[in-house]
């Protein structure tokens, strides 16, 4: 499969448009599967004969977890009369991208990023792969209170998302007696903040921080101060999912509870492409290549019913009846959340085996 950098191909190719952070600051290791499993669909798709006969193409962008440049990249794409786009992983980049494209009246199937506000008002050009924040989160929060942690810190930074994350968890522990404290890492060292938090007597510390740091800063002050030994760390963005993680922390990083979107049990699409997935990446392909995948899945449906035009594409989304790698999809209204959404993917509460800190153990499933 090769990147399509000009505009109409003599070949006849039907062309989606694809967002992923694919350079820093970005999440690198995060945009590498979820374009691994975009290409991995557009291949199969491809071997099936393609869309009416017409291959498939992606246009690829990387944007570098900027949301002006996501904006101009979508703009970019429109003009190269892609059908639709997909992907992206960064939320607040997504935002960006998704609202460009419902100003423009381009299709926007969104593969992993999960803020509940994604467009500003209610659109039928964005549709949602991704469950939405508030809805892992919460499930997130009820782990944490089931395991006996109601005083909870999260160590944060600026963001939109890190924001919502935090009302999400204080709104949803608050009425049981639940406590959330912010500790603001863009004002305090790994010193400070282990003060902060052995003062706080909180069990939980939430990593609400940036990849690879602050992250792993963090995590391994915390883990070397005998005053928190029985401190839970969490990461429900995810940040442990990758393999990074294990390389920059060791046995330090397990141990560490976070979201991850996969079943119990693959469909037997969903085995199959694991199986080409660990091929393409060498190593064990996460959540997020799943739902790159599961998103060309879904285009390849649309296209083959509705064809190209765009506005066909978009009112299609609430008939969309897909089997993907994690079971059925489809898309409807969910209360809150601006875009036709998956409601809801698999979700998993996972953490890495302190035995084995690349194997992974599934604490709760949801």
């Amino acid at each position: 499969m090769s990147t399509s950098l000009g505009a109409d191909r003599a070949d006849g190719a039907v062309r989606i448009g694809a967002l992923a952070p694919l350079t820093p600051p970005g999440w690198t290791e995060a945009g590498r599967h979820l374009l691994a499993g975009l290409e991995l669909g557009v291949r199969d798709v491809n071997d099936a004969g393609g869309i009416g006969g017409r291959p498939l193409e992606l246009v690829v962008r990387d944007t570098a977890a900027d949301p002006q440049r996501a904006a101009a990249a979508v703009d970019e794409l429109a003009r190269l009369d892609v059908a639709a786009v997909a992907g992206e992983y960064h939320s607040v980049v997504a935002r960006a991208a998704a609202a460009r494209a419902d100003a423009l009246g381009l299709p926007f199937l969104c593969s992993s990023a999960v803020l509940d506000a994604l467009t500003g008002q209610p659109t039928e050009w964005v549709a949602r792969i991704a469950p939405a924040q508030s809805h892992g989160w919460r499930r997130y929060a009820d782990f944490l209170f089931g395991a006996g942690h109601s005083r909870i810190a999260v160590a944060t930074q600026p963001s939109v998302y890190w924001a919502s994350g935090t009302g999400i968890l204080r709104e949803h522990l608050a009425p049981r007696g639940g406590d959330v404290v912010e500790l603001d890492m863009s004002a305090l060292g790994p010193a400070a903040l282990c003060d902060a938090l052995a003062g706080h007597g909180a069990t939980a510390l939430l990593l609400l921080v940036g990849h690879p740091e602050p992250a792993a800063c963090v995590v391994r002050s915390v883990r070397r101060d005998p005053r928190l030994a029985g401190v839970l760390i969490g990461a429900p963005a995810g940040q442990p999912e990758f393999a990074e993680w294990v390389t920059l922390l060791g046995g330090a990083g397990a141990g560490i509870p976070f979201l991850r979107y996969l079943p119990e049990r693959l469909t037997p699409l969903g085995a199959r492409v694991e199986a080409a997935l660990r091929e393409r990446l060498t190593e064990t392909p996460s959540f997020v290549a799943f739902e790159g995948y599961d998103t060309i899945a879904v285009l390849a449906d649309v296209l083959r019913a509705h064809g190209t035009d765009r506005a066909r594409i978009a009112a299609s989304w609430p008939r969309v009846a897909t089997d993907g790698t994690r079971g059925p999809i489809r898309f409807s209204r969910a209360p809150g959340i601006s875009v036709r959404q998956w409601a809801w993917p698999p979700v998993q509460i996972v953490d890495r085996d302190p035995a084995a800190p690349d194997r992974f153990r599934v604490l709760h499933s949801g």
